[in-house]
């Protein structure tokens, strides 16, 4: 008989854990070894229980679902975490997943899309519900949303090759807030000077 895939439940309502239980015992390949109502109880418990994959959610009382991944990242790293949330916010979902998290699923996934993630992680692998693989992929996308309105102004002052006098004389402010738009800038764009920064700009289309 082939070797049963071992999992954990961490979610603060009942009714969640019980309903993934009675549809993940529905799958001969897996087996529920636990489940807990946050996150230090469920550290607690997986200290003393072998476990292959870890569900949680993100927002429980005591000890969060991003806390305990990156808790059991330092205790026990062989589990394999997937998120299983409400959220959906694309700050949310790469937090977790830096955090350790190999897959991401919202409350609402087929039974397959569940079934499926819990197979993938299993092997080591990474796994975005398609809803949330599309959300990351604009976050990734989206270094023009990310600068303010102004920052876009002083990025395209920048690309003419105006100096920060210049800048602050065009737009009518000063040039110590230049300045703190264009850190700002260098940040989001992860750029270290302003060539750097118009090159960049221009590559991804912002300016």
């Amino acid at each position: 008989m082939n070797q049963k895939i071992k999992i954990f439940i961490t979610d603060d309502h009942p009714i969640v854990r019980d309903g993934l239980i009675s549809i993940l015992e529905t799958q001969e390949d897996f087996v529920i070894v636990g489940q807990a109502s946050n996150g230090n109880e469920a550290l607690s418990k997986l200290k003393n229980i072998e476990s292959d994959i870890l569900i949680c959610d993100l927002e429980m009382p005591e000890k969060d679902g991003l806390s305990l991944i990156q808790e059991l990242q330092k205790i026990k790293p062989s589990i394999r975490i997937i998120v299983f949330t409400v959220f959906d916010t694309d700050k949310r979902i790469i937090t977790a997943i830096k955090s350790g998290s190999k897959g991401y699923l919202l409350k609402g996934a087929s039974h397959q899309e569940i079934f499926n993630a819990i197979r993938v992680a299993y092997k080591g692998e990474s796994i975005l519900q398609p809803v949330i693989a599309s959300k990351l992929i604009q976050h990734l996308n989206s270094d023009k949303d990310e600068l303010s309105p102004r920052e876009f102004e002083v990025l395209q002052e920048m690309a003419k090759g105006n100096k920060n006098k210049e800048i602050a004389s065009t737009l009518f402010i000063s040039e110590r807030t230049v300045k703190f738009h264009i850190s700002s800038i260098f940040s989001k764009l992860a750029v270290k000077n302003r060539t750097e920064a118009v090159l960049i700009a221009t590559k991804k289309g912002i300016i």
